[in-house]
């Protein structure tokens, strides 16, 4: 499984409306998409959860690369490089996920840290399956997943919540929608 993410800053009076109306507009389209097993469409707005920013950042969970390959050159991907520059997309494996994502899902969590040089990777897969189970069995938790980039030697925690306090420490995203599916499990094959 992979994990994906882009994140298009936008500037500090963007009127956040016009990324909601996209949403609302567009967000159902990949609510089938083949591969795919999660995307959550994800804003962070200037003030608000202590965001320093605007921010359209869509957080991906990916059955298959095939799938995540068809997303990104296949056409849907570029709508976001027409309409607002073709951003970096960041990608990680994922090391675990607990939890099932629905709709009730109102904000997400997502933290970054460098994994230091001398460390135990197989002590450090452990400490993310652990930290991954106890955020899925917080109160008010869907969803947790840990994965790493390899490239930079960065885990990330990402985490979905039906309350607007969430027990996580990182950066606190607006979920707009949730695109999963079929419903699936996320180890299930697509």
């Amino acid at each position: 499984m992979h994990a994906t993410q882009y994140r298009i800053t936008l500037p500090a009076d963007y009127d956040m409306e016009i990324i909601r109306r996209r949403v609302a507009s567009k967000g159902h389209l990949l609510d089938d998409w083949q591969g795919l097993g999660l995307k959550a469409y994800l804003i962070r707005e200037r003030g608000v959860h202590g965001s320093p920013v605007n921010e359209y950042a869509p957080f991906y969970l990916w059955h298959t690369v095939a799938g995540m390959n068809a997303f990104l050159w296949g056409g849907p991907f570029q709508g976001i490089a027409d309409d607002f520059g073709r951003p970096s997309v960041r990608q990680w494996t994922v090391l675990a996920h607990e939890g099932a994502a629905h709709s009730r899902a109102r904000v997400a969590v997502l933290r970054r840290q460098q994994v230091p040089d001398g460390v135990q990777l197989t002590g450090l897969a452990a400490n993310a399956e652990r930290e991954t189970e106890r955020l899925a069995d917080e109160d008010g938790a869907v969803l947790a997943a840990a994965a790493v980039d390899t490239s930079r030697w960065e885990l990330i925690n990402f985490s979905l919540w039906e309350t607007d306090t969430p027990k996580a420490d990182g950066d606190v995203y607006e979920v707009l929608h949730l695109s999963v599916p079929g419903r699936l499990p996320l180890d299930a094959p697509a």
